[in-house]
């Protein structure tokens, strides 16, 4: 069906508003296409778009059309009285397409448990597991852009849909073909508004994570920078810190209300340099140990720290994870280990991690790109062996598995803990990320995303990616490839003596080549964005005193690796 013959299917329906019908009705030819010309499409993960009127786009229907497609799946899944819990974040309609979801859910005679107001995402994943729902749903767009909103599927295990649940919602929603199919006649006696009792449930569960209580006691006076950049992370983050003992906590006032316009950014991302200028200013301002900023749903958190000449420097997500990481580690091999431990890592985050749980004799497993695969290996190890922490290079990271996505809320305790650490010994945690450079070894990772939006974008990504496949490059940065892992065939070439491999990790499209000198490039499309993203990783290969100097050097083979590749 061409996008004219959908926008007609829409305007035809008894189901749509007039201000709809008015909006498509007064649609250029090229705006129907791009609201029409697909449906938004129900990935792994839920839903991602632009925000607006159109089968392609994030609105009331196509938020409906999902919550149909997936309580039919709910109900046919489980016996008895089905139950959810339902969370949104600070972005503009959030609140409303919860309110939405919660209706076609109590329409189809399943439990909701409605947040009051907006939370952490993973809040929502600890209350599916506390409150014993059968799935449930947060509806954010993580660090997007202001225009885009979203809705994450969570199954009753408290993670994002996999295997088999994940096909079977996308089919269960897919047979929803028209907006007429929806139930949005709610049974408010289904839908039970939840708030601060999950909160402090919550809050003690992170605050049972701490491992240096003496230090915080120590620490008392430790200058905190947070910035929830305009979202959830102001709900809960400063709460918890003083609650625990973090008395000198200091909120970036400009960012402090949530806000769906995120008015003070570009993007509302930790990950942007631009995001983070108002933390530093407040940061240099009051001299602070420790800056920390979270995303609109807080399951990112992006630091700053100041290096050896007394300046802040933002670390990126791999040195984050690997000072988390290390601090556990280090922390659970005081009394903690009973020889079955392990530590989680995705398979374009720094290999720095893998190094660190060796010397530990911690095992370290690797998955896709996104938490959901990070649980999917907990719950699949559960009873056998005991998960201690891990993350990703995309600023998330999970402590312990009572929440079974992304952390930032218990990121943020651990960091300061850590931080007050270090402190009791007289150091930063620049100088503790130091150290473990000197003991591991130097990485240096970057990463490179094209934006390419759109329908047209859509197959430009997907053309580079047939391109890198069928014409991997011989040499990057001066160093042979010798080996190349297409997850999506599953196989792991050896260019040296031509022999192949299975990769026992799910398929997906992903490429990585890895060089003579250890050098690991990697190639996805983003899942969740229009986006094609290239990861790199470069490890110093001599030895170094000037952390600057050799830091540049392996900034310089980065670029190299960019000029190699046509970027």
């Amino acid at each position: 069906m061409n996008a004219k013959s959908k926008a007609e299917e829409w305007l035809n329906s008894t189901s749509l508003d007039d201000i709809s019908r008015q909006e498509i009705q007064s649609m250029s030819e090229n705006e129907l296409d791009e609201a029409f010309y697909k449906n938004l499409e129900f990935g792994t993960g839920g839903l991602r778009g632009i925000m607006g009127v159109g089968s392609n786009r994030v609105n009331k229907y196509t938020i409906g059309m999902a919550t149909q497609g997936f309580a039919n799946y709910l109900k046919e899944s489980n016996s008895g009285q089905v139950s959810v819990a339902v969370a949104h974040d600070s972005r503009n309609n959030s609140k409303t397409f919860a309110q939405i979801t919660a209706d076609v859910f109590s329409a189809n005679g399943i439990k909701v448990y409605l947040f009051e107001d907006l939370r952490p995402t993973p809040e929502l994943s600890f209350a599916i597991r506390h409150l014993k729902c059968n799935g449930g749903v947060v509806l954010t767009a993580s660090h997007n852009p202001r225009e885009y909103n979203g809705y994450k599927a969570y199954w009753s295990d408290g993670a994002q849909l996999i295997t088999p649940h994940d096909n079977n919602v996308i089919d269960h929603v897919n047979q929803i073909s028209s907006i007429d199919h929806v139930d949005f006649n709610s049974d408010q006696n289904l839908i039970e508004s939840i708030g601060e009792q999950v909160d402090t449930e919550y809050l003690e569960m992170i605050k049972e994570l701490t491992l240096s209580s003496e230090s915080i006691k120590n620490q008392t006076d430790l200058k905190v920078v947070f910035s929830p950049i305009h979202g959830t992370g102001i709900t809960l983050i400063p709460r918890v810190l003083k609650e625990l003992g973090f008395d000198n906590v200091h909120i970036v006032e400009e960012q402090s209300t949530p806000n769906g316009n995120f008015p003070t950014v570009v993007y509302p991302n930790p990950e942007e340099e631009e995001a983070m200028t108002l933390a530093l200013k407040k940061a240099n301002e009051i001299d602070a140990d420790l800056v920390m900023a979270t995303d609109p749903d807080s399951d990112r958190v992006g630091i700053a720290v100041k290096n050896s000449g007394g300046e802040f420097q933002l670390l990126n997500g791999n040195q984050t994870g690997v000072l988390i990481v290390y601090y556990l580690l280090k922390k659970w091999s005081e009394s903690r280990f009973k020889g079955n431990e392990f530590i989680v890592k995705t398979i374009v985050t720094t290999e720095l991690i893998k190094d660190i749980a060796d010397d530990f004799n911690v095992n370290c497993y690797d998955t896709l790109t996104g938490f959901k695969h990070i649980a999917a290996l907990i719950a699949k190890l559960e009873g056998k062996e005991v998960f201690i922490g891990g993350g990703e290079e995309s600023y998330g990271y999970m402590i312990g598995d009572n929440v079974r996505d992304k952390d930032a809320v218990a990121s943020c305790v651990i960091l300061a803990e850590m931080t007050a650490w270090a402190r009791d010994q007289g150091k930063s945690l620049f100088d503790i990320l130091l150290d473990i450079y000197r003991e591991y070894g130097l990485y240096q990772e970057a990463l490179k995303s094209i934006v390419k939006k759109g329908m047209r974008g859509a197959e430009e990504i997907q053309e580079m990616m047939r391109t890198f496949r069928e014409d991997p490059p011989a040499m990057l940065a001066g160093s042979k490839v010798t080996t190349i892992i297409d997850y999506q065939s599953s196989l792991k070439k050896d260019l040296k003596n031509g022999s192949s491999e299975e990769v026992q990790i799910t398929k997906s499209n992903v490429l990585q080549y890895i060089t003579e000198d250890g050098t690991k490039v990697s190639v996805r499309p983003s899942g969740t964005e229009p986006k094609i993203k290239f990861y790199f990783s470069v490890k110093s290969d001599s030895e170094w005193s000037d952390y600057e100097s050799e830091s540049e050097n392996l900034k310089n083979k980065v670029h190299k690796l960019l000029v190699d590749l046509g970027l």
